[in-house]
């Protein structure tokens, strides 16, 4: 999940993504999470406060649904 822009991936390609990899590795070894944190650069990257809690939100849920 990229932290360099505030939108949100397209939820149905990232749990296709998830599946993809399922393939080659069991599904318990694998995560979901943002790049190295919210800041690329020193100037950081061009995100509010609430678009990074949604992006967070959003690997939650998506973890949530799939590794229940």
């Amino acid at each position: 999940m990229t932290t360099k822009t505030g939108e949100l991936e397209d939820k149905e390609i990232v749990v296709a993504r998830i599946a993809e990899a399922a393939q080659i590795v069991p599904i318990n070894q694998l995560c979901l999470s943002p790049q190295c944190g919210f800041s690329s650069t020193e100037e950081g990257n061009t995100l509010t406060e609430k678009q990074q809690w949604a992006k967070i939100r959003f690997i939650k849920d998506i973890a949530a649904e799939i590794w229940k």
